[in-house]
């Protein structure tokens, strides 16, 4: 009988964990899915019940002027920040994985600490910095910025794949003459490559999506896609910024997802090859 009771009490636990796991997921996700089907909406005024289905709000935002400056400053801010926290995040993971030296673990606990500080307070305190040395805000710091928030990710991404490589491979080309530069490029820089990739999505989406920082590192007159968003939305809330979030989620959350299945294929394409190479 007590036996029975806990079977019964432990599916209705699960049965309990289960309904506040959706619940949560819907709310997370509701307003998500509602602009993006109110971006459809033939109607200026955004709400339920739909009027009839259009695309005139993203050939309007295709024609704002405004947003495609800021669109395009996102993107490339975002693209620059990608490749050079990718090359500093490896070069710093491979450090701090494979050398000893004094000040490691100073050095560790200086890059993983921008990401343990709300973005929020660390926008105000850089800017109180930059303010207090009279240093104007320029594109390059808007970028520096940028890099500094994305860096600790992609170290903590590139470490966790680099403890995984044993050093044997390594050494074994170090001990047939290969130098230490070659040993990386030609050992060590493929067994990462799906860090190295990962890094580099994880970083472009910080950067893209970046709105609490940007607000107070960025020069006057230039804008971000989520600083382009918010001075819309101070205006009207119209349903173009229902579209152009659409267009949001689709960057932050498409590009992720087509590199991990990008990854994927190239993973099963090379395990498709291994049996034949060994066959011949």
């Amino acid at each position: 009988m007590r036996g029975t009771r806990r079977k019964q009490e432990g599916r209705w636990a699960w049965r309990l964990t289960g309904f506040v796991t959706v619940c949560v997921y819907i709310f997370m996700f509701a307003p998500i899915v509602a602009t993006v089907v109110l971006s459809f909406n033939a109607s200026m005024f955004g709400g339920f019940p739909m009027t009839g289905f259009s695309l005139q709000w993203y050939s309007k935002l295709m024609a704002n002027e405004a947003v495609l400056a800021a669109f395009r400053t996102s993107l490339w801010i975002a693209l620059v920040t990608a490749m050079v926290t990718t090359a500093v995040g490896v070069v710093t993971a491979f450090a701090l994985v494979r050398f000893e030296f004094p000040g490691k673990q100073a050095l560790s606990t200086l890059v993983i600490l921008p990401a343990l500080v709300p973005e929020t307070i660390l926008g105000v305190g850089l800017l109180v910095l930059i303010k207090a040395i009279d240093q104007p805000r320029t594109m390059l710091l808007l970028v520096l910025g940028h890099i500094l928030l994305a860096v600790p990710y992609v170290v903590l991404i590139t470490q966790a794949r680099m403890v995984g490589i044993r050093r044997v491979y390594e050494e074994a080309a170090l001990s047939l003459g290969a130098s230490r530069l070659s040993s990386f490029r030609e050992i060590t820089l493929p067994l990462l490559i799906p860090a190295v990739v990962g890094g580099a999505l994880l970083a472009f989406t910080i950067s893209f999506d970046n709105t609490s920082a940007s607000l107070f590192w960025r020069p006057a007159g230039v804008e971000t896609m989520p600083t382009q968003i918010l001075s819309m939305l101070k205006i009207s809330i119209s349903p173009e910024i229902n579209a152009l979030g659409t267009v949001m989620i689709l960057v932050t959350v498409g590009i992720p997802l087509l590199g991990g299945l990008i990854l994927q294929s190239l993973t099963r394409l090379k395990r498709r090859g291994e049996p034949k190479e060994e066959m011949k």
